[in-house]
C-alpha cells in the first residue's frame, strides 16, 4: 500500500536531523480486535467526511494522551494515520497543529453522534 501520509520535508537529505535516531519502521503488528477497530474507524471516517465536509469541517480533533495537546486532523491526514497503523502496527510522530481553525473540526465522538443522528433521521423519514 502507498504511503499517503505528510511528506517528509528531510527526504533525501544527506543532513536530515533525524538521521541520527533509530529507524523503527515497525510496531508489534494490531491483534486481530484492534484490526477490526481501525477498519471501522475507516469507514466511520468515510461516512463523517462525507456528511461533515460539505458543512465546512475540514477534520477531527483528537485530545492527545501523550502530550495532552489536542491535534486537529484533516480527513486525508487522519486517513492516512489510520491506514499507518494498519500496515505498520504504530501511530506515526505527530506535533499539534499550527494555528488551526478550532471551529472547522470537531471531535470524534461529535462526529459519530451527527451521522447517527442523521441516520436516524433519514430510517424515521423512510418509515
Amino acid at each position: 500500500m502507498q504511503d499517503d501520509g505528510p511528506l517528509d520535508p528531510f527526504a533525501l537529505d544527506p543532513n536530515d536531523p533525524a538521521a541520527a535516531l533509530d529507524d523503527d519502521d515497525g510496531g508489534e503488528p494490531l491483534e486481530p480486535a484492534e484490526r477490526h477497530d481501525v477498519l471501522s474507524d475507516l469507514e466511520d471516517l468515510e461516512v463523517f467526511e462525507a456528511l461533515l465536509a460539505p458543512r465546512g469541517i475540514r477534520g477531527v480533533v483528537v485530545d492527545c494522551e501523550d502530550c495532552g495537546e489536542p491535534h486537529y486532523f484533516g480527513w486525508d491526514l487522519m486517513r492516512a494515520n489510520l491506514r499507518h497503523l494498519l500496515d505498520i502496527g504504530q501511530t506515526r510522530v505527530h506535533e499539534p497543529a499550527y494555528s488551526p481553525q478550532a471551529s472547522q473540526y470537531v471531535s470524534w465522538e461529535y462526529a459519530r453522534g451527527y451521522a447517527d443522528g442523521v441516520m436516524t433521521g433519514a430510517d424515521e423519514g423512510r418509515r
